[in-house]
């Protein structure tokens, strides 16, 4: 730690949003960069509500930044393989352009309103979407999956290496590709990887489709990394899971009229005598205030099990509700639901914010 010098940012308020391009969803991320602003590799990564820690670690971490630091010695020298590390100029370059944030200034009120003069970077996504459901534009993939886990093409990594795989899906992109349990990722696209997030980083600014490069270095094996190339295919990031997302939390507003689903489980449903192919929400909240009450005047309550919606029946993730209303139903569209309530059918209709 002390060949860094160590800056911490600690609110979003006029950040540099071409140069600080991350995960918003996340309570740490850590840059390793040089002085002149170049990306050696970032850290910091999350896929659970509750479990903050699950997939980063102190020691991988330290290999994160040993393996920065050996980058830092090949500089400038190696500096053409950091050129995709910054990613292309955001549209909007300051986070207070977004009109939802423009009430923000770029310093906190630490003499008054410390707190509500604080910008989350969580709220940072949450306009990004606004700006797409104002227009009454289609969200993107990329915007509504940000920052897509291993997991969506295969992959699960070790959260005490510097970026190992402990695991690959049977069937997925991954396991196609010949990536195996133990394999040490070198490099993907040319870019060097030094974590998970170096992973996402990746992931989020491939396209729709596309192929990654990825070099590995295999255990016990002393020859040169080899290549493996992962086929992305057309609706790859939808494996992704949102719901643990803070952002979601506007995203249940915007689809949901401020309604916080829970899938049931199979244990559940054979209680409440249901199918387990069939849909089945527990309406685990409903909000209360401003346009999160929207389903709560339409009369759902809290309890209530969603066993149809918009015509649908099958049997539904959280994510896969949500990637439905907010990417195929516009601001002011009507739902049809039917709930049980005390084990009899209720009939409503959600009138979306």
């Amino acid at each position: 730690m002390e060949q860094f010098v160590c800056v911490r940012i600690v609110q979003a308020n006029a950040m540099d949003l071409a140069q600080f391009q991350f995960d918003y969803d996340l309570t740490f991320a850590v840059f390793l960069m040089n002085a002149d602003g170049t990306v050696y590799g970032r850290y910091g990564s999350r896929s659970d509500q509750k479990d903050a820690q699950r997939d980063i670690s102190l020691a991988s971490f330290a290999k994160a930044m040993e393996g920065a630091l050996d980058l830092h010695k090949g500089y400038p020298a190696n500096k053409a393989l950091f050129a995709a590390k910054n990613g292309p100029v955001p549209t909007v370059t300051r986070p207070e352009q977004y009109p939802t944030l423009a009430k923000y200034k770029p310093t906190l009120d630490y003499d008054g309103q410390v707190v509500q003069s604080c910008m989350h970077c969580h709220q940072i996504r949450d306009a990004e979407r606004q700006a797409f459901r104002t227009a009454k534009k289609i969200m993107p993939d990329q915007v509504l999956y940000p920052w897509p886990m291993p997991d969506a093409v295969g992959m699960k990594l070790d959260p005490n290496e510097k970026a190992t795989v402990a695991a690959v899906t049977p069937g997925s992109a991954a396991d196609k590709a010949g990536i195996k349990a133990g394999d040490a990722i070198q490099s993907i696209n040319g870019q060097p990887i030094l974590s998970i997030a170096d992973v996402q980083w990746v992931l989020h600014n491939t396209g729709d489709t596309g192929v990654l490069n990825v070099m590995i270095a295999r255990p016990n094996d002393r020859r040169a990394p080899t290549a493996n190339a992962i086929q992305l295919n057309a609706g790859w990031r939808k494996a992704s899971d949102i719901s643990w997302r803070t952002t979601t939390w506007d995203l249940r507003r915007m689809g949901l009229g401020g309604m916080f689903p829970g899938d049931l489980g199979d244990e559940e449903r054979a209680k409440a005598k249901l199918d387990t192919k069939q849909m089945a929400f527990l309406l685990k909240h409903v909000g209360e205030y401003g346009e999160h009450a929207r389903a709560k005047q339409a009369g759902f309550v809290k309890g209530d099990i969603i066993i149809a919606w918009d015509g649908m029946t099958q049997r539904m993730t959280e994510t896969q509700l949500l990637a439905y209303v907010v990417q195929k139903k516009k601001p002011g569209d009507k739902i049809a639901a039917t709930v049980l309530r005390g084990g009899k059918k209720v009939e409503l209709v959600l009138t979306l914010p």
